[in-house]
C-alpha cells in the first residue's frame, strides 16, 4: 500500500518523532476513555427516560410490519456506505483515509438519534427498533459493505470489525429501553416525570458532547482538509437522502423525520473503535480525528434541526391560538348580531313575543346577579 507524501509540517504524522507520536495518541486515548464513560453512562439514563415513552402495542406493530425499519436500514447499509464510497472517489483520498470514511458509513446508527428524534416529536418507537436493528444487522453487514466497497484500492490490511464493542452497544440501549417500558406499563405517571428529567438530561448530554468533541477534534485543524469537508458534509447528506427516500416510500411525516435523523447519525464510538483495532498507531495517526469530527459536526447538524423545528412549532403554536381567539370572537359578534336581529324581527311582528323576550331577558339577567 502506498503512503501518502507529507509536507514538512509537524502535524504530519511522518515528521513527528515516535516518541512524541506515541505521547499524543495515550493522551488522546485517555480523554477519549474518559469522554465514553461519561458518554455511556449518560446515555444509558437518557434511554431509561426514553423508554418510558415506548408503547408496547405499537413497537409490536412495528415488528409485525416493519415497513418503516426496512426503509431504515436501507438508508444505513444502502445508501450511506455507497454515499462514503462516493465522498472516498470525489476527494481522491489516500486508502488510509478512504478506509476510514467507508468504515465510518458502513457503521450502524447512533443511539443519539434517539434524542434529536424525541426533540422533534418522531417515531420514538420506530427510532428505538432502528437503532437495535442497524446495531444487529451490523454484525453481517459491516464486514460485506466493506469487502464489496474496499475493492477499489490495493489495501491488504486485515479489518476487526469490533464485535465485542457491538454487543456492548446492544445492551446499553436493549437494557435501560426494557426498564424504561417496564416502568411506563407499571407506573405510567411516574414515567411521565422520568421522561421530562430524562429530556433535560438529553439537552445536557448534547451539550457535554459537543463541547468535548470540540477539545478532542482541535487536532483535526491539523489533518487533511478534504477529511474537514467529508465530516462535514457527511452527515447532512445522511439527513436529506434519508428524508428524500422515507418521501418516496409514502412514508408518515413522523416517520420521515425518524429516518431521516437515524440515516445521518452514525455509531461514533464503533468507527473509533475498528479504526484501533485494525491500524498500528502510525496509521491511526493519521485517521483517529476524522471520527470525532464527525461526531462534532452530527451533533452541530442536530442542534440546528432541533432549533429549526422547535422555533417552528412554537410560532406555528401561536398561530393557530390566535386564530382559534379570532374564531371565537366572530362567532360571538356573530351570536349576538343573530340575537338583535331576532329581537327586532319580533318587535315589528309581534309585539307580544318581543314583550315575552324582552321579560326573559330581564329574568336572565336577574338571576345571574
Amino acid at each position: 500500500m502506498k503512503m501518502v507524501n507529507c509536507s514538512s509540517s509537524l502535524a504530519c504524522p511522518h515528521n513527528l518523532t515516535e516518541e512524541k507520536m506515541e505521547r499524543g495518541l495515550e493522551n488522546h486515548g485517555n480523554l477519549e476513555l474518559i469522554f465514553m464513560v461519561v458518554l455511556a453512562v449518560m446515555m444509558a439514563l437518557v434511554m431509561f427516560s426514553l423508554g418510558c415513552t415506548v408503547d408496547i402495542k405499537k413497537l409490536w406493530l412495528h415488528i409485525r410490519r416493519p415497513w418503516g425499519i426496512a426503509v431504515g436500514l436501507l438508508c444505513q447499509y444502502g445508501l450511506m456506505p455507497f454515499i462514503a464510497y462516493l465522498l472516498a472517489i470525489s476527494f481522491s483520498l489516500p486508502p488510509i483515509q478512504a478506509i476510514a470514511v467507508l468504515i465510518l458509513g458502513c457503521s450502524p446508527g447512533g443511539t443519539i438519534s434517539n434524542i434529536f428524534t424525541y426533540w422533534v416529536d418522531g417515531d420514538m418507537d420506530l427510532s428505538i427498533c432502528m437503532t437495535t436493528c442497524s446495531t444487529v444487522v451490523a454484525l453481517g453487514m459491516m464486514p460485506l459493505c466493506l469487502y464489496i466497497y474496499t475493492q477499489s484500492w490495493d489495501f491488504e490490511q486485515t479489518l476487526t470489525v469490533p464485535y465485542k464493542t457491538i454487543g456492548i452497544t446492544l445492551l446499553c440501549l436493549i437494557v435501560p429501553v426494557a426498564f424504561g417500558i417496564f416502568v411506563n406499563f407499571k407506573w405510567p405517571k411516574q414515567s411521565k416525570i422520568i421522561l421530562r428529567l430524562g429530556a433535560i438530561v438529553g439537552v445536557v448530554l448534547l451539550l457535554v458532547v459537543t463541547v468535548a468533541g470540540v477539545v478532542l477534534a482541535k487536532g483535526s485543524l491539523n489533518s487533511s482538509i478534504s477529511l474537514l469537508v467529508i465530516s462535514f458534509v457527511f452527515p447532512l447528506t445522511g439527513h436529506i437522502i434519508g428524508l428524500l427516500l422515507a418521501l418516496l416510500t409514502r412514508q408518515s411525516w413522523k416517520r420521515c423525520k425518524t429516518i431521516s435523523l437515524e440515516t445521518g447519525a452514525q455509531n461514533i464510538q464503533m468507527c473509533s473503535t475498528m479504526l484501533q483495532l485494525s491500524f498500528s498507531s502510525e496509521h491511526v495517526a493519521q485517521i483517529f480525528s476524522f471520527p470525532l469530527s464527525y461526531g462534532l459536526f452530527q451533533f452541530l447538524d442536530g442542534f440546528l434541526i432541533i432549533s429549526v423545528y422547535q422555533t417552528y412549532k412554537r410560532l406555528f403554536k401561536k398561530r393557530n391560538e390566535e386564530k382559534e381567539l379570532t374564531c371565537n370572537e366572530v362567532s360571538e359578534l356573530t351570536e349576538s348580531n343573530a340575537k338583535h336581529e331576532t329581537s327586532s324581527f319580533l318587535e315589528r311582528n309581534d309585539p307580544i313575543a318581543a314583550m315575552t323576550t324582552d321579560l326573559s331577558e330581564e329574568v336572565l339577567s336577574s338571576s345571574k346577579l
